[in-house]
């Protein structure tokens, strides 16, 4: 099944719709997904949108929620220094 996946402005994936829910909640429409996922007022003139929507491929609902709770991990990881990675200066 093709799910639309938020992903804010970091590129971390919030939020997925499928199909059906795209065409009822949100016309069929990615872009107002997209809007309605943006948190308000954060950054309210910007015409552009901070985050993007990307279409993904899940054979089932409960692989769209392990995608959603799995991503970020490795942030967390490279940070705390979980794995044998060295710190850089940015």
């Amino acid at each position: 099944m093709i799910y639309y996946v938020y992903f804010d402005r970091y590129r971390r994936p919030r939020r997925g719709v499928s199909e059906k829910e795209l065409a009822e909640r949100y016309e069929n429409d990615a872009h107002r997904f997209l809007r309605a996922m943006e948190p308000p007022g954060l950054d309210a003139g910007v015409e552009q949108p901070l985050g993007h929507v990307g279409i993904l491929h899940f054979e089932s609902e409960k692989e769209l929620e392990d995608f959603l709770e799995a991503t970020g991990e490795e942030i967390i990881g490279f940070y705390e220094c979980r794995s044998e990675s060295r710190p850089y200066n940015f």
